[in-house]
């Protein structure tokens, strides 16, 4: 063994949380990384949802996607005029403390971030590792790190932080502490030559993430991926990706299985459209879901078909806006003909009404609130429900370079101001009450598809 390696996956602080199909995928596939070149990992999971001395089971929906616990908290100073209770989500904090004192000293420790507005976690996770292994370096990485590296730098209190695609930086860094030596070609290659994420490293929540690609080879104005993966658009073997969920449908007996991909139906003869045949040929019988959306324009009647038969269950779509010039503008991802294309495939395929949603973006620098209503209700027209988006400033974007100029935004704000529960209201003529009011008319809405379907 050539050290241990203590990963955590921290708390959530914000106003809202819900777990649709969490996984820390980066966190694992590191961890898999680790492992492979002679590692001993272990994780400490704060948003585990199934830990056993929780005091309440929590409550889920058929699909294995719930609330995590939560802890209300005082609201930071500088988010003090958003009307909602602010709170830490995830485990008691004696929990993880508990979880700590098990370990055995590790080498280095390891601890990832998530949106750049939930911080907090993080370097509440990086106080009680330090609290507990006071001479152990502590490495972060993830969202957060790489989009506001120089705040987590000076304010994280990790000794270390990474950026980006985080497996060979990590390794190398373990490496460096631990003074090993490992074997970098295979980060020279392919994405199939890593090993698939670890999943069996975090306790079984009866789903896990699948990532058949990484990147995106759109440009969209408020999407952060290409900053993500600056290697830019790589595609994993469909093969492989298909022994990867049949290992976790049998051997870690889950069957919802979350694709995280930004472009999961790009190339879709070449990709897609094998790994389903895969999935089919096997009788895997699998229940799917995309929380990242998809690209309608690629969902064509021979995919919408067999995306259905291979047990895809929830459909996310990105519509974003109905607007025409405004879909040039942002990205040019798709049109609305091409959407209420895809609508209608997805129904004769016989997705139903609640199984397909389009997010729909709100508060977009200089975009009236008029828009999101029409795309509402749009959405609601080609017989798919809606999902607002609160648009949240990303560091880096477009987006981000409009908001500055058009909202005075600091670019160097505290980076708790990009909470999308903040927006669209301090900087547009569009109330909290206004936004409440669009948001009651899609759910609306969406009942009134669901009662007819």
């Amino acid at each position: 063994m050539n050290g241990r390696v203590l990963l955590i996956n921290p708390w959530i602080y914000d106003f809202a949380a819900y777990c649709e199909w969490s996984e820390p995928l980066g966190l694992l596939s590191i961890a898999a990384v680790l492992k492979e070149n002679g590692y001993q990992v272990a994780l400490a999971d704060c948003l585990d949802r199934h830990h056993p001395d929780l005091p309440t089971k929590p409550r889920q929906d058929a699909y294995g996607c719930g609330k995590f616990p939560k802890t209300f908290l005082e609201k930071p100073p500088i988010l003090s005029r958003v009307r909602r209770r602010y709170g830490r989500y995830g485990l008691p904090l004696e929990l993880l403390e508990k979880e700590l004192q098990s370990q055995p000293r590790p080498d280095v420790i390891m601890i990832t971030s998530g949106m750049t507005y939930w911080y907090p976690g993080p370097f509440e996770a990086i106080r009680r590792a330090k609290k507990s292994f006071p001479s152990v370096p502590i490495v972060l990485g993830g969202i957060y790190a790489t989009l506001c590296y120089q705040h987590a730098k000076l304010k994280s209190g990790a000794d270390y932080v990474i950026t980006g695609e985080g497996e060979l930086q990590a390794l190398q860094l373990v490496d460096e502490l631990t003074r090993n030596t490992s074997d970098y070609s295979p980060f020279a290659g392919r994405l199939d030559s890593l090993p698939a994420p670890l999943h069996e490293l975090r306790r079984n929540q009866g789903y896990v993430a699948i990532e058949t690609s990484r990147g995106c080879p759109f440009r969209c104005t408020y999407c952060a991926s290409s900053l993500l993966h600056p290697r830019g658009f790589r595609r994993r073997e469909p093969h492989r990706v298909a022994d990867e969920i049949e290992y976790c449908r049998y051997q870690l007996g889950v069957r919802d299985f979350a694709f995280y991909d930004d472009a999961l139906l790009v190339d879709a003869s070449a990709h897609i459209h094998v790994l389903l045949d895969e999935i089919l040929r096997r009788r895997l019988e699998c229940r799917f879901h995309t929380p990242n959306g998809l690209h309608a324009s690629y969902i064509d009647e021979a995919l919408a078909t067999k995306m259905y038969e291979a047990g895809f269950k929830t459909i996310r779509l990105g519509l974003e806006t109905s607007n025409v010039l405004e879909q040039l503008r942002t990205g040019d991802k798709t049109t609305t003909e091409e959407f209420k294309q895809a609508a209608q495939n997805l129904r004769a395929a016989g997705f139903e009404p609640g199984q397909v949603t389009a997010y729909v973006l709100a508060g977009l620098p200089g975009r009236p609130l008029e828009e999101v209503v029409e795309t509402v209700d749009f959405a609601h027209e080609c017989g798919v429900s809606t999902q607002i988006a609160p648009y949240s400033p990303i560091p880096g974007t477009v987006e981000w370079e409009r908001a500055v100029k058009q909202w005075s935004f600091d670019a160097h704000a505290d980076p708790l101001l990009h909470n999308d529960s903040l927006y669209p209201f301090p900087w547009s003529h569009a109330s909290f009450e206004d936004f409440e009011e669009v948001k009651a008319r899609a759910l609306a809405g969406n009942r009134v598809l669901i009662s007819q379907a």
